[in-house]
């Protein structure tokens, strides 16, 4: 029944999870939702750019260090080990749809495009949806986002070891899932104040996030990540590699 329940618990939360991205896309380009980044009534500046930090501070305080392996040996002490992915990913999707939900719009345009430059934009930023969805099925989907730990425990089969692979995007650059949402969180003809501060912050936040993530895949990996990242650039393709 215990691993009936945490494979119930895993579809949840990978359901949660698919929620709070497809609402990404639709906050980011203010499409299609309830509420997106430039949607609402604007209050004043500096309390809104306090609000919207805050919300993606406690996004980026609970995505980093949830990811690190010192706090996921101190969490599997309370919590199953085959759930452990699962309750990362429904946290981290939680802090997301609560940032969609309380987040400030900061009116002002800092650049209006239109016509056939506004559409090659979309497709810029449709193009960086894309590399992310794809870039998380290179790797194993269902593996990133629980579903595949749940479902060994319930056939009672061993957890998969760590494997390093480099398939399709991952032979340009190192983090293709992050280069994605670079690209679409930049890439929009009618660029807001407020979605500046987005673009910049999250970018900043995914600049910085991965020193730590690249230290912990050495840790695992070894020289073999290290000879991987001399060879292919951390985000931008066909950048000069970065040394050993």
């Amino acid at each position: 029944m215990g691993r009936v329940l945490a494979v119930v618990y895993g579809v949840l939360g990978y359901l949660i999870f698919l929620i709070s991205f497809l609402y990404a896309i639709g906050f980011v380009t203010n499409f299609g939702v309830p509420k997106g980044i430039d949607s609402g009534a604007p209050g004043p500046v500096l309390g809104s750019v306090i609000v919207n930090m805050l919300l993606m501070g406690l996004f980026a305080v609970q995505h980093s260090v949830m990811a690190r392996p010192a706090f996921k040996r101190w969490w599997t002490k309370f919590i199953p080990e085959p759930i452990e992915r699962s309750t990362y990913v429904l946290l981290s999707s939680l802090a997301l749809l609560l940032l969609y939900w309380q987040w400030q719009p900061i009116p002002g345009l800092v650049w209006s495009v239109e016509g056939a430059g506004a559409t090659i934009l979309w497709g810029i930023c449709a193009l960086g949806w894309g590399i992310v969805l794809l870039s998380t099925l290179m790797i194993g989907h269902f593996e990133l986002f629980g579903l595949q730990q749940v479902y060994q425990n319930l056939k009672n089969l061993q957890p998969s070891e760590p494997t390093l692979i480099t398939p399709g995007f991952y032979a340009l650059v190192r983090h293709p899932i992050m280069t994605g949402f670079i690209i679409a969180f930049w890439a929009t003809p009618q660029m807001s104040w407020g979605h500046l501060l987005f673009a910049a912050v999250t970018t900043i936040y995914i600049v910085l996030a991965l020193q730590f993530e690249e230290r912990d895949l050495i840790g695992i990996f070894g020289e073999r990540y290290r000879e991987y990242r001399s060879k292919v650039p951390m985000l931008v393709p066909f950048l000069k590699r970065a040394p050993k």
